[in-house]
C-alpha cells in the first residue's frame, strides 16, 4: 500500500520572502549610505546618529506604506479578475468548461481525458478551477497586503539598525569605513541567507546584493565628501 507524503515547497515562501529580503537590504543600504554621505561630509557622530535614526523610522514607514499599496493593487486585480471569471461561469458554464478543457489538452492531456478531468474539477470548486489554472492564481502566490506591509516594515527596521549600531561602536575617524566595511557583510550574509531560505544560487545572491550596496554607498559617500568640502 502506498504511502502519501507532505511536501513543502519554497514557493509557498514567496510572498513573505520577498518582502523579508527588499525590506532587510533597503534597510542596510539605504540607512548605511545615508551614515556614510552624512560623515563623509564631516558631520560629527551624534549627527550621523539622528540622521540615521530619521531616516530608519521614516525608511520602515515608507516600506510599509509603499508595500501595502503595491500589494494591494495586485490584490485588487486578483479579486477583478474572480469577479469577472465567476460571472462568466454564471453565464456560460459550457464554454468555461471546454476553455478549462483546453488548457490541459495544451499541457499533453488526450482531449477526452482533458474534458473529464475539467467536468470532475468544476463538479468540485469550478472558480478554484479556473482560478488556478486560467488565471494562475493559487492560495500560495495570492496576494497579501497587510502581511507584506509588516514583514517589509520589520526587516526593514531590523537592517537599518544595524549600521546604526556599528556608529555607537565606531570610533569618529573610522565611521565612515567600519559602518561601510560592517554593512558589506551584513549584506553578505543577508543574500545568503535569503537564497538559502529561497533555494536559490548562494554564491549569486551574495555577490549581487553586495555589489550595488557597496555601489550606492560609494556614491554616496563621494557626493558627502564634495559638499562637505563646498560647504
Amino acid at each position: 500500500m502506498s504511502r502519501l507524503h507532505t511536501e513543502s515547497h519554497l514557493v509557498a515562501r514567496i510572498g513573505w520572502l520577498r518582502a523579508a529580503v527588499l525590506g532587510a537590504n533597503d534597510g542596510i543600504v539605504s540607512t548605511a549610505s545615508l551614515v556614510v554621505g552624512v560623515a563623509s561630509a564631516s558631520a560629527g557622530s551624534s549627527e550621523v546618529l539622528v540622521a540615521g535614526i530619521a531616516g530608519l523610522v521614516a525608511g520602515a514607514m515608507s516600506m510599509a506604506a509603499g508595500e501595502y499599496v503595491s500589494v494591494s493593487s495586485q490584490s485588487d486585480t486578483e479579486q477583478a479578475d474572480l469577479g469577472r471569471e465567476r460571472k462568466e461561469l454564471e453565464i456560460q458554464p459550457e464554454f468555461e468548461r471546454e476553455e478549462l478543457a483546453q488548457i490541459y489538452v495544451a499541457r499533453g492531456v488526450a482531449p477526452e481525458l482533458a474534458r473529464q478531468v475539467a467536468d470532475q474539477l468544476m463538479a468540485k470548486d469550478a472558480l478554484a478551477a479556473h482560478a488556478h489554472d486560467e488565471l494562475g492564481i493559487s492560495e500560495m502566490t495570492t496576494a497579501r497586503p497587510i502581511q507584506a506591509a509588516l514583514t517589509s516594515a520589520a526587516t526593514f527596521a531590523v537592517g537599518a539598525a544595524l549600521p546604526l549600531l556599528m556608529v555607537i561602536v565606531s570610533p569618529a575617524n573610522l565611521l565612515v569605513w567600519t559602518v561601510s566595511v560592517a554593512s558589506l557583510l551584513f549584506l553578505a550574509l543577508l543574500g545568503a541567507v535569503g537564497a538559502k531560505a529561497g533555494g536559490a544560487n548562494v554564491a549569486r545572491a551574495t555577490l549581487r546584493v553586495t555589489f550595488w550596496g557597496a555601489f550606492a554607498m560609494a556614491l554616496t559617500a563621494g557626493i558627502g565628501a564634495v559638499v562637505g568640502t563646498a560647504v
